[in-house]
């Protein structure tokens, strides 16, 4: 198969309507992750992980039970399972947030789960709590498809680029706030405090790291792209010249992208990609100081 057949199109604005109303459903179902599990470094225990069939949280502990959640973007479905054999599933269909979200409490109390669940949406500039959402109702399952596909050959590119690192890495989230799935990495030494940084942004960048992801275009941003970026972002970052062609510094973001119409073009996205996150985070990690000879494999 070629790799434009592997990775397939993903245009932003054929989708956008399906992918913002699939953000708000990942979001129900990611807040009931958080409210289920402990506080680890950097809110890994929160984000939703790329599975053989869409998204899921992972067994969460429930009293003497576990309960897994998991998207599945093969037969549109969500399934709700616990460990001692109970289940529910629901339709993946075009519906607002609020009946996905009724109909998702319903099946937690049919399971005999009890969750708080904060039903404000994180990270967006205009939230609407879930029980009133009633704009959000689109969805697309070919490009829903789609972009589970993005997302299996991306993880396996990220999954790949952190077996080099010897340092603390995280593992390759989905995190459902921003949208987006993501790798990071950590020099070991602290951040001083970001100016104007809420409760969650305290924690997640509470140390100096380089982070590299993808998202679909969401944000404003308007198209799916690669990124790569270093919290604190080091003096001179933004003149590095990285390779390879089509990849390079955003002013407005502040990071590194390479959109992915131009990756999907190429022989091979992922040597691309690869070849974006190597010389992205050298050129980061280099302007910042890391030790690079003890954090990285030779």
């Amino acid at each position: 198969m070629s790799g434009v057949s592997q990775w397939p199109e993903l245009a932003w604005g054929d989708w956008a309507a399906t992918a913002d109303t699939l953000h708000m459903w990942t979001q129900i179902v990611g807040k009931t992750r958080l409210a289920l599990t402990p506080l680890q470094n950097h809110w890994w225990n929160v984000p939703l992980y790329v599975t053989a069939r869409g998204l899921g949280t992972s067994a969460m502990d429930y009293g003497d039970d576990v309960l897994d959640i998991e998207f599945d973007f093969l037969a549109h479905e969500l399934h709700l399972r616990m460990g001692s054999g109970g289940t529910q599933v629901m339709k993946l269909k075009a519906r607002t947030v609020a009946d996905f979200y009724e109909e998702y409490l319903g099946c937690l109390k049919e399971l005999g789960v009890s969750v708080k669940i904060d039903p404000m949406p994180c990270e967006l500039a205009k939230p609407v709590r879930f029980d009133l959402d009633t704009e959000h109702a689109s969805y697309d399952p070919e490009y829903v498809h789609r972009f589970w596909q993005v997302l299996v050959h991306a993880e396996k590119v990220f999954r790949a680029w952190g077996t080099g690192f010897l340092g603390k890495v995280s593992p390759v989230h989905f995190f459902w706030g921003s949208f987006d799935l993501a790798v990071t990495r950590f020099s070991g030494r602290p951040a001083p405090p970001r100016p104007g940084a809420d409760k969650i942004q305290r924690e997640a960048y509470s140390h100096e790291v380089i982070s590299a992801g993808f998202w679909p275009g969401n944000g404003g941003f308007g198209t799916a792209a690669f990124y790569c970026y270093a919290a604190p972002v080091p003096e001179g970052l933004a003149e590095a010249k990285i390779r390879p062609d089509g990849a390079g510094w955003d002013k407005a973001l502040g990071e590194f992208v390479f959109k992915y119409d131009v990756v999907r073009a190429l022989a091979s996205p992922e040597e691309a990609v690869m070849e974006f996150l190597e010389s992205a985070y050298g050129a980061a990690a280099d302007v910042a100081r890391w030790d690079r000879a003890a954090l990285e494999r030779r």
